[in-house]
Formats: structure tokens, C-alpha cells, sequence
């Protein structure tokens, strides 16, 4: 029994050394555990605020004009046609981009193109709900689009004057789609559309 009572004394050295290791570690977490836990590191997403939209108009020789908001850039497009624009948000890596075309006997077609660009979106997005704008004092005609879900573009718009002029825009993001996180900014961006869309005159 002595012998027993010998290899289970905490007080031998050997006993002693795993005791201190066990205090010390318990002492540690006990400190540890009355700081603030530790959280990951959040995703980057898009500010959640932004400055409050002022206008002014685009100047261009194109056959027609509408506002922007001041906090965007406008820029010629890439394709080289010098009616379609670009308009850039940097701080929301988002871009508005705007095609320009002439009705010539084509207008059933312009139509059709720019009612099946939505639906393209139809795999990634929850739901699509189209708004129709009539503005008789400008003679602008059309429709808008808001996309919801993960879809690439957020909002789309054609107006038209159904004789000479056919104008069509849409959001896209320099990001992966993903609708939660750009909830804001599509918000943002769409009221910005709307607002393109009750200013643009025909020349």
C-alpha cells in the first residue's frame, strides 16, 4: 500500500511538474477567456452608405440627353460607338452601360432584343419585375427592369420615342454576383436609372 501511496503523491517531483503545467495552462485560458473572443475577419462588402445624389446634365451630340449622378463618371464605350456610354461608379465597381440606336423600320426587333435581355438572367435570378414608363411630354416610352437574386446585371431599361430613337441601359458589377451583398449599391444604382430614364429628351 506504501508504494501505491508513494506513485500517487502529488508532491514528488515528477507529479509536481505536471501540476505547475496544469495551473499554468488553466491560469492562461482563465485570462484568455475574460477577453473578447476572437472573430473572424469579415467579407469585404460594398459601404452600405453613400453621398446623397445630385444631377447634372450629359452634353453630347447624340440625339439625345438625360442626368447623372455627380458622384459617376461618364466615359465613351468600348465598342467604339460614340453614342454608347459608360457610366461609372468606382466606389461601387458598378457601371450603368447605355446603347443608343435608330429606329428604321426596325423597331418590332429592338423591342423583342431588349424585352429577352432580362430573361437571360432568368437561371441566377429569384424574380423580375418590369415597370412600364410612359412620359408623353418627352415622348419617352419603355420599360424597367429590376432583377432580384445572384444575376450579373441588377436593372435593365429600354425607352423609346417608337419612331427615330431606341435607348437601352443596364447595372453590372466588377464583383460575383451576389445579391446580399449588393443590395445597397443595386438600390443606389436604380434609382439613378429611374431618374436617367424621367430625364432623357430626344433631339
Amino acid at each position: 500500500m506504501k508504494n501505491l501511496l508513494e506513485k500517487r503523491d502529488l508532491t514528488t517531483p515528477k507529479f509536481a511538474s505536471k501540476r505547475n503545467s496544469f495551473l499554468a495552462v488553466f491560469v492562461l485560458f482563465f485570462l484568455f477567456s475574460c477577453e473578447e473572443a476572437v472573430k473572424p475577419k469579415p467579407k469585404a462588402y460594398l459601404a452600405l452608405e453613400y453621398p446623397e445624389a445630385e444631377y447634372d446634365k450629359v452634353s453630347s451630340n447624340c440625339p439625345y440627353t438625360f442626368q447623372v449622378n455627380r458622384n459617376s463618371v461618364v466615359k465613351p464605350a468600348r465598342s467604339g460607338n460614340p453614342c454608347w456610354i459608360d457610366i461609372e461608379y468606382p466606389d461601387m465597381k458598378g457601371t450603368i452601360f447605355i446603347t443608343y440606336q435608330p429606329v428604321r423600320d426596325n423597331l418590332k426587333k429592338l423591342l423583342i432584343d431588349a424585352q429577352k435581355l432580362p430573361l437571360e438572367h432568368t437561371i441566377k435570378a429569384d424574380e423580375i419585375e418590369g415597370d412600364t414608363y410612359i412620359n408623353d411630354k418627352h415622348k419617352t416610352y419603355g420599360t424597367f427592369y429590376e432583377v432580384k437574386g445572384d444575376a450579373a446585371s441588377q436593372a435593365q431599361f429600354y425607352l423609346t420615342d417608337s419612331t427615330d430613337h431606341f435607348l437601352t441601359g443596364s447595372i453590372y458589377f466588377r464583383a460575383k454576383p451576389n445579391f446580399d451583398s449588393i443590395v445597397p449599391a443595386a438600390a443606389y444604382l436604380q434609382k439613378d436609372i429611374r431618374h436617367l430614364m424621367e430625364t432623357v429628351e430626344w433631339k
